[in-house]
Formats: structure tokens, C-alpha cells, sequence
């Protein structure tokens, strides 16, 4: 039984898309990359900073409205539909809403092989990262460091704290079948 998808949760700055870079390159096989930032590059711009789409307020906080719920669904419907035709997939989320986002995605992806994987980071690296980065919103990253993983199950973790992507991603690829 082969992995068919493999699941990233972990907060903003966190350190997932370094992982997902590395594991691409250490995997046997092809993997393509779907992430929430994907979806949120795609929306409309009446959906950005909206009370029907996606806010970012200050303080990191982010605000999820009905049209941003309803998109998603048909996001994440649409790359389980992938995996179901063969395509190896990494999801890149951060579960904003904990054991909650979880369970919604792991209804869409019922029947698959998924591995989910939590990605931690101390709220002080993120934020540092954050600021490094200068396009995420100031507080986003401590506040979703601990709150992302709430109730949340995983088959691996890895903590990118101290430890580089290449490391973390050696770790999850023994996980991959």
C-alpha cells in the first residue's frame, strides 16, 4: 500500500514549504505541492480582506467567511479527485481550526492513503521567520504556532525549531510507502 497523500499541518512560518522542497527532491517518485497559500494566490480580489472570503486582521488573526468556505470545499474536493486519478500529493495547510480542519479534510480524502504530518515551530522562531520574511501579517505566526495543532492527530512530527527542512523531510520520507 503506497502513501498517496501526504498532509503538512502547521502554523505560518513554520517551515512547511522548505519541507515540501526537500521532499520533493528526496521522494523516488513525483510529488506535486497543492497548499492553502495556492488557493489564497488564487482567489478573486473581492475575496481578499472581505468578510465573505479571507480577512487578516492585526494581530495575526485570520477570519474565514462562508465564500472562502465554499471555495475550499471545492479546492480540496478537487485535489483529492487528483490523488484518486494518481497524482502523489502534498497538501501545505495550517488548520486553523484545529481537530475541526482536520476532520474536514480527512472526509474529502476518505479511501486514500494519507499521512498526516504535524510541523511544529516555537512561537518565537516563527515569529522571527515572519518578520525575516516581511509579507505575512506581524503576530500571524506566534498565534498559529500551538493553535494549529488543537486536537489534531498525526502519523509523524517533526519540529523545525532548531532542526533544517532537510532533516525534517528525511524524517518524514520513512513515513512514505
Amino acid at each position: 500500500m503506497s502513501t498517496d497523500v501526504i498532509v503538512l499541518n502547521g502554523g505560518s512560518s513554520s517551515g512547511k514549504s522548505g519541507i515540501v522542497r526537500c521532499l520533493q527532491a528526496l521522494l523516488p517518485q513525483p510529488w506535486i505541492n497543492l497548499g492553502v497559500d495556492d488557493l489564497i494566490e488564487r482567489l478573486p480580489p473581492a475575496l481578499l480582506d472581505s468578510g465573505s472570503g479571507i480577512t487578516f486582521g492585526q494581530g495575526g488573526d485570520v477570519v474565514l467567511g462562508d465564500e472562502w468556505r465554499a471555495i475550499e470545499n471545492a479546492w480540496t474536493i478537487g485535489i483529492a479527485a487528483m490523488a484518486r486519478a494518481g497524482a502523489r500529493v502534498i497538501i501545505d495547510d495550517n488548520f486553523l481550526g484545529g481537530r475541526a480542519s482536520q476532520e474536514r479534510l480527512r472526509g474529502h480524502l476518505d479511501g486514500l492513503r494519507v499521512l498526516w504530518v504535524g510541523v511544529h515551530c516555537s512561537p518565537e522562531a516563527a515569529e522571527a521567520r515572519e518578520f525575516a520574511r516581511g509579507n505575512r501579517a506581524p503576530g500571524m505566526a506566534a498565534q498559529q504556532a500551538t493553535k494549529v495543532h488543537e486536537g489534531v492527530v498525526y502519523d509523524v512530527e517533526v519540529d523545525t525549531t532548531h532542526a533544517e527542512s532537510l532533516d525534517c523531510a528525511r524524517i518524514i520520507a520513512r513515513h512514505v510507502s
